[in-house]
This record gives structure tokens, C-alpha cells and sequence, in this order.
């Protein structure tokens, strides 16, 4: 969302113009990077069956908004740059680039939200959370997104930039109000709420699991004390101080909340060289199938979330100082801010969406095995 697109002392487009090939070489890298990455993202949703989650459907919908970010407003902004900050096209067009740039921002920090509004949710409600087929729910959240960052951008496309002594040899935001406004609104209230929303997560997620061990604990005594029971009425199967007997009886809780299924419980006693006639205790049982129907939702919230927090704080270091930069140059007239740190912070918020893509590959797994098998492939196509 870059609020000024020239340089203090530029002159437009004259002879001695100061182009800046720097800019414009990493500007096209990292267009090239942002799209290749991003659009890796949604092929490995689209095609790998282990990533069609609800989860990822919204990293899909954050990848959009990275990928429309590369084709629709760094190559403007790019080319902006490289002649040294002056806008040198129709101001209709930078009215354009302007909406552009405020929505898809808008949109990617929305989707994070999204995210972890998903997030929270399947944590607080997890037996009625659906995690293979997006919902109404999930989808209104989705939709809900793009609609709102579109109502954040829309007044610049309605005119809130046409003030007078407007120059046209500058692309920026020019109602310093709506500044404020859309930094609010796409920044300030959406980042403490995502932080509030993962702090409730990850409290949910270490009561869950201390609840789990309480009951696979209950469980396991309960289990043991039956069994007891049930071989002080049966004559002995083995000698005593057998391996099994050993087996059975020293089964720890670790193990238990490590493997959700154990076995050696049924092991030891499928072992023994007598049969056994089966004895069932629903209560126990019913215990046993629901703390193992929370243990694989604990495993898939807790891997899920390993890789969201690190995403929201990859955005948060990238846009936190083009926004404070922002918002102080619209509320401080008297301050004076350099064109050069102004380029640099929005240059840093737009790296934000070529991380993606690394964070993913780096902390997924299921990402990164597709990634792996999918690179080598193309490149073999190429060749």
C-alpha cells in the first residue's frame, strides 16, 4: 500500500533523469519469485490429496491475493521506481494501482484472520468442525474477506484521491483521513485481534492435552484394575514374572499418549498359550475410543498450527514498520519523513509475499514433499 510512488527532488522523465536499475532488477526478480512461489502453493492444494484441508483452502485464498499483488501492482510500482519515484502515467490509472494495492494488502492480512478464526474454532468446537469440505461457515469467512478489503479500498476508486493541486507527477494516498482510515482498518484492528485469537489457540490446545492425559490416565488404572481382577478368578497362563506379565503391567502414560491405538495391552494377552474368553467394559472402552478420537485432532490442530504462527509473524515484521512509517506521515505534517525509508518499509512489506511460499516449504511437510516432487519434474519437462 505504498502512500507515495516519487522521490522529493525528482523532475520528470528529463534527460539527466536518475533511473534506478537496482529497483528495477530486484523488482523483476522478486515479481518472478512472488508468482512462481504463490502459484506452486495453489497447484499443491489443487493437486495432492494430503493438502485439500480447510485450512489450506484459506492459504490458497492468501496466495491469490499474493499472486494478483505481483501481476496487478509491483510491475506499476516497479516501473515507478526505477524512474527514480516519478509517476509519469494517466492518474486514473494511479487511482487503480492505489485501490489495488490498499485491497490486496487488506486482503492478505484479512485472510489471516480468516485463518485464525478457522483456527480457533476448530480448537474450541472440534467434533463439529469440518477439516476435509469447506462449510458455509468457512466459506462465508472467505468470501467475507475480499468483500471487506474491497469496502476498505473502494473509496479511492470513488474518488477520495481527486483533491486539489493534486501533482501529477506523483502516485500516492492524498487524503491523509483515509490514511489513518485504511491503516486502521487493514493493519491496527486486525493484528491485535489475530494475536488475541492465537493466545486463546494455543491456551485451548495445552488444556485439551492435559484433559487427554487426565483421562488416558483414568483410563489406563481403570484398565489395569480390571485385568487384575480378572486374573485373580483365571489360573495362571505363564509362569510367574513372565515377560508379558512384565509387559502388561509397566505400559506407561507416555507411551499411551504417544501412540493413540496401543498395542500391547491386546499383545499380551493374545500371547498367552491359552484362550481367553473376552471381556468387554463399555466405560472403558468409550473412554478409550474418545481419547483416542482427541489425541489425532490434538496431533492435526497442533500441526496445522506450527506453521500459521510463523506466517502471521513473518507478515507482522514485514508490514508493522511500513504502516507505523504510514500512519506517522499522515498524523505528524510537520515531520520529516525521507522518500528513501518511505520506499525502503513499502519494499519490506512487499518481500512479505514472496516468504510465504519458504515458510510452507520449510515448516510443511506435506508441502514440501510436493514441492520436492513436483520442481525436479518440471525442470525435466524444460530440458
Amino acid at each position: 500500500m505504498p502512500s507515495n510512488l516519487t522521490g522529493s527532488n525528482s523532475t520528470a522523465l528529463s534527460p539527466d533523469a536518475h533511473y534506478n536499475f537496482p529497483a528495477l532488477i530486484f523488482g523483476i526478480f522478486l515479481i518472478i519469485f512472488i508468482i512462481c512461489g504463490n502459484l506452486l502453493v495453489c497447484i499443491s492444494v489443487y493437486k495432492e490429496k494430503a493438502l485439500k484441508t480447510t485450512t489450506n483452502y484459506f492459504i490458497v485464498s492468501l496466495a491469490v491475493a499474493d499472486l494478483l499483488l505481483a501481476v496487478l501492482v509491483l510491475p506499476l510500482f516497479v516501473y515507478a521506481e526505477f524512474q527514480d519515484g516519478v509517476w509519469s502515467l494517466n492518474m486514473t490509472v494511479c487511482d487503480a494501482l492505489m485501490t489495488m494495492d490498499v485491497m490486496l494488502c487488506t486482503a492478505s492480512i484479512f485472510n489471516l484472520c480468516a485463518i485464525s478464526v478457522d483456527r480457533f474454532i476448530a480448537v474450541s468446537i472440534p467434533f463439529n468442525y469440518n477439516r476435509k469440505h469447506v462449510d458455509q461457515r468457512q466459506i462465508g469467512l472467505l468470501v467475507g474477506t475480499w468483500v471487506l478489503a474491497l469496502a476498505v479500498a473502494s473509496p479511492v476508486i470513488f474518488g477520495i484521491n481527486n483533491v486539489p493541486d493534486r501533482s501529477q507527477r506523483e502516485c500516492k494516498l492524498e487524503n491523509e483521513s483515509y490514511v489513518l482510515y485504511s491503516s486502521v482498518c487493514s493493519f491496527f484492528i486486525p493484528c491485535p485481534l489475530m494475536l488475541l485469537l492465537y493466545y486463546g489457540i494455543f491456551r485451548g490446545l495445552r488444556r485439551w492435552e492435559e484433559a487427554r492425559k487426565a483421562k488416558l490416565r483414568g483410563s489406563m488404572q481403570a484398565s489395569q484394575g480390571l485385568l487384575k481382577a480378572a486374573d485373580a478368578l483365571t489360573p495362571p497362563l505363564g509362569p510367574p514374572g513372565s515377560h508379558n506379565e512384565h509387559k502388561l503391567m509397566e505400559l506407561s502414560l507416555d507411551e499411551l499418549v504417544q501412540d493413540p491405538e496401543p498395542q500391547p495391552v491386546r499383545d499380551s494377552v493374545a500371547s498367552r498359550s491359552e484362550p481367553v474368553a473376552a471381556v468387554t467394559y463399555p466405560n472403558v472402552s468409550q473412554n478409550q475410543r474418545y481419547g483416542r478420537t482427541r489425541a489425532k485432532i490434538n496431533r492435526r490442530e497442533r500441526k496445522a498450527m506450527r506453521v500459521l504462527p510463523v506466517v502471521v509473524g513473518a507478515f507482522m515484521m514485514c508490514w508493522t514498520p511500513f504502516f507505523v512509517v504510514h500512519t506517522l506521515r499522515a498524523m505528524c505534517n510537520t515531520c520529516e519523513i525521507p522518500s528513501a525509508l518511505m520506499s525502503t518499509v513499502t519494499w519490506l512489506g512487499y518481500v512479505n509475499s514472496a516468504v510465504n511460499p519458504v515458510i510452507y516449504t520449510v515448516f510443511n511437510t506435506e508441502f514440501r514433499k510436493f514441492f520436492k516432487k513436483f520442481l525436479p519434474r518440471c525442470y525435466c519437462r524444460g530440458n
